[in-house]
């Protein structure tokens, strides 16, 4: 069991798109957690000694445009 809060404008969007398929939230967020939980422990779990900084991977990788904004500026 899963319980998340979301920012009022992603839970709004969710529920439109759940609306207008016909498949519930949860399935929308398990399919978005499923997605990206590989890309997420790859950037997590992956920090070695001598490897670039999180920061630096992810912004090779473009995933700081999809964190909200200053989540990155805190990472060394």
């Amino acid at each position: 069991m899963l319980a998340i809060r979301l920012p009022e404008t992603i839970e709004k969007r969710l529920d439109r798109l759940a609306k207008r398929t016909g498949r519930t939230k949860t399935y929308y967020a398990r399919e978005a957690i499923l997605q990206h939980l590989d890309d997420l422990e790859d950037i997590y779990l992956a920090e070695k000694p001598g490897a670039p900084s999180l920061r630096v991977f992810c912004a090779r990788v473009g995933f700081h445009e999809r964190v909200p904004h200053g989540i990155l500026a805190s990472i060394p």
